[in-house]
């Protein structure tokens, strides 16, 4: 994609700065750039060289072009004086210059063509294809060295030529606007040239044919020159250097090569050409597979990344209009409380007032009578008095507040469901109390080594009721008496519903101190002090009624209570001599089935006890 170019012409984005700028320095008259565009535009795509470089191609040498002849025209007619025009392969030649110094305006004012540098002064130039993004270096020979496509140039000429030739020229004079062409030569000719075409003897039977008939050709075919001599057509291809070369090669550069006629090896390099496209079709299919797949997947996506988001934003706006719905419910509840509040506030205030009232004038009467009254009045109305003021001092009454402002709003809480949605967060307006708070459990106060101990606080209010909720800080420290710089580590687990399960695991024997603390408040019973005795020794005999039932029978059998049996049986029976007359352990005696076993394994423990623990 990237070595085959228009000649020396540059590709899409370069043909299209190069032609505005040649009419802009004058080398081009005429309506030649729509052509051109509409060509480079063209569906085919094959302008395929990258701009050539970043600045302006360098202008053309004033000196005029010797105009192109061949063995299949005649000479070339006499120019005519007029303004100067350009036919199609100057203007791509133009387009070729290279970069190797750029194009500076001379001292006339007009612009000069800048040589270019030996090959061994060049520097290795890069080009991109726009097609396929390929870097292709250039040779040695700059951008005329590639090889040319001539089936683009024939797209080219063929839009210009359904255009009406606008732009073109004669290929003779290379002065006048083309008319005609001529089918035999296949060159396009002007109206003078054409009748000189016509009057010479060689060329008079030659096929005319008007530009507007060549409308419909597919196909405009031209002779190919060799670019090492101009006047040669390429007719044989040379089998060592695997190019086309003309005649005057064979016999100079090419001599002792072995060639022949394109026609006749144009079969088994078309062949090889066809065998490789073979193998590269398969590549394309697959490709074109691989892209369809590529594409139906990033529907598949596009349509799943909708779906997903229709069920993210269903999903958003429930769980939106839930947490607003419950939202008001809170607000609401809010405003019932400080209803409620400033009802009951308003109701004390009121009695309040109105026993202060009944205080005062109780009082203000007894001390007017006091200051005022006669020995006699006082004594007449002591009664009144008394029985007034008895009554108003048993009239109970509070000085604090009946209720409080403890409001408080618990995020974390939950708070049930509403519209299938989970929702957090409660109004409560109940505070702990750590005076009222409960510890509970059956390990409160003891608790064994490397056994886990546990015990439950319950959370209440001033009023003795249950919190009913979580969410409190609690603190919990198990300190041994004699080691206090080594805590027992302890888990608090809160219950979610006003109680909270702690646990602590003692590592050793002796007596701990146990601190529980509500907002660095100690509850009620705290701290106090738990006794960690040894760990449980689980019993290692058999809880029997004697020895003689739970060993069958055998007469070596013991039992820890010390009982014998006459016959040499050394365990304890049934009535006889010192069996406690009721079930016990056969390891240590005791007649508790739950209890600690108290055998040490001295050797005062009976050897055979081992095989009545087995049985």
């Amino acid at each position: 994609m990237g070595g085959p170019s228009l000649g020396p012409w540059a590709q899409s984005e370069g043909a299209k700065e190069v032609v505005p700028m040649a009419y802009q320095r004058g080398f081009l008259r005429g309506p030649l750039a729509s052509p051109v565009a509409t060509a480079i535009d063209s569906p085919r795509k094959r302008v395929t060289l990258a701009v050539l470089c970043r600045s302006p191609p360098a202008p053309l040498s004033s000196a005029p072009r010797p105009p192109a002849r061949g063995p299949w025209l005649g000479p070339a007619p006499r120019r005519r004086s007029g303004p100067k025009m350009w036919d199609f392969q100057t203007l791509l030649e133009a387009a070729a210059v290279t970069l190797a110094g750029g194009g500076a305006p001379s001292g006339e004012g007009r612009p000069r063509r800048t040589e270019l540098k030996p090959p061994s002064l060049q520097p290795q130039i890069g080009i991109l294809c726009p097609v396929c993004d390929a870097q292709v270096d250039l040779p040695m020979g700059g951008v005329k060295a590639l090889t040319i496509d001539h089936l683009a140039m024939n797209d080219v000429m063929l839009e210009s030529l359904r255009g009406e030739g606008q732009g073109l020229v004669c290929d003779l004079c290379s002065d006048r606007k083309v008319e005609k062409r001529c089918q035999t030569c296949k060159a396009n000719l002007c109206h003078f040239c054409c009748q000189a075409h016509r009057r010479q003897k060689k060329t008079t039977y030659h096929t005319m044919v008007d530009l507007k008939d060549l409308k419909g050709y597919s196909r405009l075919g031209k002779p190919i020159l060799c670019p090492a001599h101009p006047a040669e057509e390429l007719r044989l291809f040379c089998e060592l250097c695997d190019r086309p070369v003309c005649r005057d090669c064979v016999v100079g550069e090419h001599r002792g090569h072995p060639y022949d006629f394109t026609s006749n090896v144009i079969h088994k390099h078309g062949d090889s050409v066809r065998e490789l496209l073979r193998g590269t079709q398969p590549h394309v299919e697959a490709l074109e597979e691989a892209l369809a797949q590529i594409r139906g997947t990033n529907t598949a996506l596009q349509k799943q990344v909708e779906a997903v988001a229709a069920d993210v934003r269903t999903f958003s706006e429930g769980y939106i209009k839930a947490i607003e719905e419950h939202r008001d419910k809170l607000l609401k509840q809010l405003e019932d409380i400080r209803v409620q509040k400033e009802n009951s506030l308003q109701l004390q205030k009121a009695q309040l007032e109105q026993l202060l009232a009944d205080m005062r004038t109780g009082v203000e009467f007894t001390e007017h009578l006091l200051t005022s009254g006669s020995d006699l009045e006082i004594l007449i109305t002591k009664g009144v008095v008394v029985e007034r003021l008895t009554k108003l001092n048993k009239v109970e009454y509070s000085t604090h507040p009946g209720v409080n402002d403890k409001i408080c709003f618990s995020p974390q809480q939950k708070a049930g469901r509403c519209h299938g949605y989970e929702v957090y967060g409660a109004i409560n307006t109940k505070e702990v109390d750590p005076a009222k708070c409960v510890l509970q459990g059956e390990d409160l106060h003891r608790a064994r080594e490397k056994q886990t101990a546990s015990f439950t606080l319950l959370c209440k209010d001033s009023a003795g009721e249950s919190m009913g909720r979580g969410g409190d800080s609690v603190q919990v420290a198990v300190v041994p008496k004699d080691k206090k710089d080594s805590p027992v580590r302890t888990l608090v687990q809160d219950n979610k519903d006003g109680s909270y399960y702690i646990s602590y695991t003692p590592k050793e024997p002796g007596v701990y101190t146990v601190l529980v603390c509500i907002k660095e408040q100690h509850v009620q019973g705290s701290p106090f002090t738990v006794t960690v005795r040894k760990r449980h020794r689980p019993h290692p005999g058999v809880f029997h009624c004697c020895t003689f039932c739970s060993s069958g029978g055998q007469k070596t059998a013991r039992c820890a209570c010390g009982g014998t049996m006459p016959g040499g049986y050394l365990g304890c029976g049934h009535g006889h001599k010192g069996h406690p007359g009721r079930p016990h352990w056969s390891c240590c005696g005791k007649v508790t089935e739950k209890s600690e076993c108290t055998w040490t394994g001295g050797q005062s423990a009976p050897r055979s006890l081992l095989r009545t623990v087995a049985l």
